[in-house]
């Protein structure tokens, strides 16, 4: 998609059409702003002699989508101060208690190849290294496939695990899970922490911008997952809970 529009690009640019602003339509948005603006231009054209009013309209309107997709200049995005490509980093918050040994909960998040078993957004996380972890993910649709390559940055034992991508990975993230025991003497207190933001240049800004909104829910969902995960035999199994 990124060298298609490129392409189209730098072609129409070299042409007639010049940026006058700062780009702020994403790559997804550009394409569809080029394949729309050439078919209503071209029906615009087509219908000169029969519809002159309306084919000017027409012609006019596919001008500034061509103007848009070739430039990733929106004038009206200008004006409302709108940026669709710089998409924000997904940041995701929860707290909860799960019933279950804090000692328990710990061994069980500091081996990273237990977490795509409640955490539906990862395929695999394999250990590579000491401290050191390869991630692939699932992403909305399978449109993309990325992993990267994760280390651990801060580790107490039975407190706090926390991680972050290694630099120049695919995509770069970050998390933690803080381990306490709950007020009420029952369970564990959990506060998990896990952020995703957006890959470095106009390729990775499209590609985020593709699930953004889709895969935050995912990330979500898969955290509140896991204290169903701790209730299920899966998890008795591994914590030595069955009789």
């Amino acid at each position: 998609m990124e060298n298609i529009t490129d392409k189209i690009t730098d072609t129409l640019n070299n042409s007639f059409l010049k940026s006058s602003g700062t780009p702020n339509v994403d790559t997804t948005e550009r394409v569809i702003s080029i394949a729309a603006g050439a078919f209503i231009f071209y029906k615009g054209l087509k219908n000169i002699w029969h519809h002159p009013i309306i084919a000017l309209q027409e012609a006019a309107v596919g001008g500034v989508l061509l103007y848009r997709g070739a430039t990733g200049v929106c004038p009206v995005y200008t004006r409302l101060g709108k940026d669709t490509s710089d998409p924000e980093a997904i940041n995701i918050t929860e707290r909860f208690i799960v019933n279950a040994p804090r000692e328990t909960l710990y061994r069980f998040w500091s081996d990273v190849s237990n977490l795509p078993k409640f955490m539906k957004h990862l395929k695999s996380v394999e250990q590579t290294g000491d401290n050191v972890s390869h991630w692939v993910a699932n992403t909305p649709g399978n449109i993309v496939s990325l992993s990267w390559n994760a280390e651990v940055t801060r580790q107490e034992e039975n407190a706090y695990i926390g991680w972050r991508s290694i630099e120049g990975s695919m995509i770069d993230n970050a998390g933690k899970v803080e381990f306490s025991d709950a007020l009420n003497g029952l369970g564990t207190e959990l506060l998990v922490e896990i952020s995703y933001f957006p890959p470095a240049g106009s390729v990775g800004r499209g590609i985020t911008s593709l699930f953004n909104g889709v895969f935050e829910d995912m990330i979500k969902e898969d955290i509140n997952n896991f204290k169903r995960y701790v209730e299920a035999e899966e998890f008795k199994t591994f914590a030595g809970l069955q009789k």
